[in-house]
């Protein structure tokens, strides 16, 4: 998934630079923090399960995933968080130059002024953080009891 789906979203197609070990390094500093980021599943699902302890319970004790992931899946949330990581991008991920006036991505034409697109930090969240801290919170759950 990182090299074939995520990296092409980040990086030109021979934009390297000879810089291997500071790829590197910067590739390992993001996964980690990926990765960090859907491990806080574990206690949004301890959280939520906590909330609702009885359906929450039955469906554990039955081991249905399919049923814990609708349980645990709030669209509306997603969705607010989905806006906020982009809106985030578009505020911290800005290219500053002192050679002109900064651009604040207002408009289309101006997506090349930050060092990612807010679009695919959108994307990011909605096709791989979202999903796979919904796997974690879900796995989480089915041992929850143990």
């Amino acid at each position: 998934m990182y090299f074939s789906e995520l990296l092409p979203l980040l990086a030109n197609n021979g934009s390297e630079d000879g810089n291997y070990a500071v790829t590197a390094a910067s590739d390992l500093a993001c996964l980690q923090a990926l990765s960090r980021r859907i491990n806080y599943g574990r206690y949004v699902a301890e959280v939520k399960f906590r909330g609702d302890q009885q359906r929450y319970t039955d469906l554990i004790r039955s081991k249905d995933k399919d049923a814990l992931m609708k349980l645990l899946t709030s669209e509306a949330q997603e969705d607010v968080v989905k806006r906020r990581v982009e809106k985030k991008a578009m505020v911290f991920g800005q290219d500053v130059t002192l050679d002109g006036p900064t651009e604040t991505g207002d408009d289309a034409s101006s997506q090349s002024s930050f060092k990612v697109a807010p679009s695919v930090v959108y994307e990011l969240y909605d096709r791989w953080v979202i999903p796979l801290t919904k796997q974690v919170e879900v796995e989480y759950l089915l041992h929850r009891l143990d």
